[in-house]
């Protein structure tokens, strides 16, 4: 393979995706690359050309729906030459999810001012909010123009039906105006928007296509709109989730933390008085990185991390990303472990007898959503054990994306038995061994694997 830089006069910034394998990377830095820059090959390329350039618009991204920041830099690529990892499919679900990030903090600062109108229920008790469904509106009609709609399966938390009654016409309305005022920012994040406003009709279909449906395909997008919505009500930490799952496993996973903040230092603030501290600092600030977004991809052996846009500011791939990893603490002694906030679906007194059994010294982060899963890629703590009740079953969309992270960040997640999760059976983790443990590494998996093991019988789950 042969390739050649040629100059300009401005700096552009490749997406480190595209240079994912060992080569690549011994030859550009990640960072940036200053020019243009283009690959020749004579080979057909999976893409379908042979012998010409390819945008970094068209190789990453679609040309009609992505805005032309990237138009400068042109790769041309053979088939043996594409670093594998779903270049596109990452890109535009990360720009998705900061979409929903800025959407969700609008919502949760409205819901915290006012009353609790948006806030309702759904059959199992659990509050839903005019988030959920704006949210799950958004991803789907972003991957569904990325791809076109016949390409796209998703499987979504949230349904049509509340939505759909008579007596829900100003909730209707208010997702309306929410999933708008956020497709107007669209350009911010470097994607098109809809010509026009989208309609009711519009937005229940961009719902409903997220069904449970999709997930008996050997691919699909599984997606949590808020994961913690019970955490976003109260003011404190949520999701959203989205990953792809391919033949059983996920392939990508992007994490959107919108109160889980960039500087590990804030995090010894209890999240009221971080709120508060976030509003009395000047949203243009460094301070102003109060969430975060963090995504890897399959094989990648990385995850990364950016901050939200605040202010003004413009979304540009990759958005200072940087790396993170799991903590090299392989002592439980040393170690502090996550759990669920809500005992409904948890055992605390099981968790907490595991962590006196191995030493753990530490008081457990107890944490709304798959920010637990933040906390381990990020070092910012070392274990997350879920045993559920009996006849709570574990479903996919609360785990698919943080699992995939962990693992990316050189974390170890698997069932209280030592196996992988698997995604393939549907909504729900069936055939799940006790529960879910997620390390910040093998050596600590194993110990707690062993204690498990050890306590499980003398247990009352």
């Amino acid at each position: 393979m042969s390739y050649t830089c040629t100059a300009t006069s401005f700096p552009i910034k490749v997406p480190h995706t595209l240079f994912h394998s060992r080569k690549f990377n011994d030859v550009f830095p990640k960072n940036q690359i200053l020019g243009t820059l283009s690959f020749s090959s004579k080979k057909n390329s999976r893409f379908g050309f042979t012998n010409q350039t390819i945008s970094l618009s068209q190789c990453c991204s679609q040309t009609n729906f992505l805005s032309t920041m990237d138009e400068d830099c042109k790769l041309e690529v053979s088939s043996t030459d594409i670093p594998e990892g779903y270049c596109k499919e990452l890109e535009i679900a990360v720009r998705a999810v900061h979409m929903a990030c800025l959407l969700c903090q609008r919502v949760q600062d409205n819901l915290l001012s006012k009353t609790s109108e948006q806030v309702h229920s759904k059959e199992d008790n659990s509050p839903v909010t005019i988030a959920d469904w704006s949210v799950q509106a958004i991803v789907s009609w972003v991957l569904s123009e990325a791809f076109g709609s016949e390409n796209v399966a998703i499987v979504a938390e949230e349904d049509v039906e509340v939505l759909s009654k008579p007596s829900s016409v100003g909730l209707l309305e208010a997702v309306v105006r929410t999933v708008n005022e956020c497709l107007a920012d669209a350009p911010r994040f470097g994607l098109k928007g809809p010509g026009t406003d989208l309609d009711a009709k519009s937005v229940l279909a961009a719902i409903s296509r997220c069904n449970l449906a999709g997930a008996r395909g050997s691919k699909f997008w599984v997606l949590d709109p808020v994961d913690g919505t019970l955490g976003f009500v109260r003011g404190d930490q949520y999701a959203i989730a989205l990953a792809l799952i391919e033949d059983g496993e996920p392939v990508l996973g992007v994490l959107g933390c919108p109160n889980y903040p960039m500087k590990k230092e804030w995090l010894s603030y209890q999240n009221g008085y971080r709120r508060i501290l976030s509003r009395l600092t000047s949203q243009t600030s460094v301070s102003g990185d109060r969430g975060s977004v963090l995504y890897a991809r399959k094989g990648g052996g990385k995850a990364w991390m950016q901050p939200l846009l605040y202010g003004e500011k413009n979304f540009v791939w990759p958005n200072s990303a940087k790396q993170i990893k799991v903590s090299s603490i392989d002592n439980p002694a040393l170690a502090t472990f996550c759990e669920p906030v809500e005992i409904a679906n948890s055992s605390h007194s099981f968790t907490a007898g595991l962590a006196h059994s191995v030493g753990l010294r530490n008081q457990p982060l107890r944490v709304y959503s798959m920010v637990k899963y933040a906390a381990i890629a990020r070092g910012d703590a070392e274990i997350f054990m879920k045993f559920a009740r009996a006849g709570y079953k574990e479903k996919i969309w609360d785990h698919a994306a943080g699992v995939l992270i962990i693992e990316e960040a050189g974390g170890v997640v698997t069932d209280a038995g030592g196996r992988p999760l698997d995604f393939s059976k549907g909504v729900y983790l069936e055939g799940l061994d006790r529960g879910i443990i997620a390390c910040a590494g093998a050596k600590l998996h194993e110990k707690i694997i062993r204690a498990v093991d050890a306590s499980w019988n003398s247990s009352s789950l």
